[in-house]
């Protein structure tokens, strides 16, 4: 279960969004769905999650110097837990 959670998301509009203190973002596989999700959030961190939402970001031109590319593209879950529970990231 815990290898379905890869990394928080911290970010400035990720930061804004858990300024409640209930709201965080993880990066998932992307083969994980809503269910599997909340029982990874709530076996690693010992917590009760009340709402899961997903999306699937997608990539973006980059560029460094005179290389281009582009970013990966990844699945990202925004958890929203039940009053009285936080997670320390």
């Amino acid at each position: 279960m815990k290898d379905i959670i890869i990394a928080p998301v911290v970010t400035e509009k990720s930061t804004v969004a858990s300024g409640n203190g209930k709201t965080y973002v993880f990066k998932v596989r992307k083969d994980a769905n809503k269910t599997q999700i909340k029982q990874a959030i709530e076996s690693a961190f010992n917590v009760k999650v009340a709402d899961v939402k997903t999306l699937n970001t997608k990539s973006k031109a980059r560029r460094v110097g005179r290389y281009t590319g582009t970013t990966k593209t990844y699945k990202k879950a925004i958890v929203t837990l039940k009053d009285g529970n936080t997670i320390e990231l």
